[in-house]
């Protein structure tokens, strides 16, 4: 494997494969479709190509107690 370049990503790192079935561990997109995954930030996922963003519910201090 070769060195990545600064901003590249593997892919490889979005898919498990076990047995015969490939499972996509990372969010897709909404509006870009398949093949783009959004990122995971520590309140929201947000898509990187559209700047799509969902915003993840707050955990209240008595659940988190």
């Amino acid at each position: 494997m070769s060195k990545e370049k600064k901003g590249e990503v593997s892919v490889s790192k979005f898919y498990k494969i076990t047995d015969d079935k490939v499972e996509r561990i990372k969010r897709e997109c909404p509006r870009c479709g398949k093949g783009v995954f959004m990122a995971l930030h520590k309140d929201r996922l947000t898509c990187g190509k559209c700047s799509y963003t969902e915003f993840q519910k707050e955990q209240t201090k008595k659940s988190k107690q």
